[in-house]
């Protein structure tokens, strides 16, 4: 199972949110290539990104920061996943091509699951769908908009597609350090075929560690991204309490 530290990218600088409201971001570095670098040092294998602006406005807006942490992640050997604003086929390609290992879909999922699907095709092993859920539905735009699509019937649409993995974000814990939804996160996990990773309030070892037991069916990894930055789950710690894991 993989702990991918977070950076969420909001005019150029590495914040965190409150239940997703653009409003309540707190600053944790201005300079995205330095927190980047610190998450390497640590011993991360990968490197999970979000360009908030990107998320609301449709398109890539905090390309620069992207670009000059994809050369720390680069010279490292880190991989990266990035989402927020990635809507075309030539929007993928280009980041793709830049250097990003994995790009994740929220919106353009359920507004042009086809988009989802010929990615797939073209870029085998190098799309994943994020969903971002409210009360169980699906959050769109940024989360600015709920949809009345349920969480699990957008992950079957794309059953059968080759999506690299779903990136399941419970917003009402997102950044509020109340610990993961874990019900519904392995819930999702055991319906469908794709690995999921788990995002949204997962606020010390602990809730890492409680997904360690579902692994093996289905879970792929856990997100976190205020808990790091405040201290309250030292990274390389975390990191080495996996792999004690992954060996026993």
């Amino acid at each position: 199972m993989i702990l991918f530290p977070a950076i969420d990218l909001k005019d150029g600088a590495c914040v965190r949110l409150l239940r997703g409201d653009m409003e309540a971001a707190t600053v944790f570095n201005d300079s995205p290539a330095d927190q980047a670098l610190a998450f390497v040092e640590a011993g991360t294998s990968w490197l999970h990104m979000v360009d908030l602006n990107g998320a609301f406005d449709g398109e890539s807006v905090n390309g620069t920061a992207v670009r000059a942490i994809l050369d720390v992640t680069r010279a490292a050997g880190v991989q990266v996943q990035l989402g927020g604003g990635i809507r075309t086929r030539d929007h993928i390609s280009a980041w793709l091509s830049d250097g990003i290992d994995r790009v994740i879909l929220g919106t353009a999922a359920v507004k042009d699951p086809e988009l989802v699907i010929e990615s797939c095709r073209e870029f085998p092993g190098r799309i994943a769908v994020g969903i971002d859920a409210r009360g169980g539905r699906v959050a769109v735009e940024g989360w600015a908009e709920t949809s009345d699509l349920a969480v699990e019937e957008l992950a079957r649409r794309f059953a059968d597609v080759g999506v690299a993995a779903i990136i399941y974000t419970d917003i009402d814990r997102d950044g509020a350090m109340e610990g993961p939804n874990v019900d519904a996160t392995v819930a999702l996990a055991e319906a469908i075929d794709i690995p999921v990773i788990a995002s949204g309030g997962v606020s010390s070892l602990e809730d890492v560690e409680v997904f360690l037991p579902y692994a093996s069916r289905g879970i792929a990894g856990v997100i976190s991204g205020r808990a790091i930055y405040d201290g309250r789950i030292d990274l390389a710690a975390a990191l080495a309490r996996l792999r004690e894991a992954e060996e026993c």
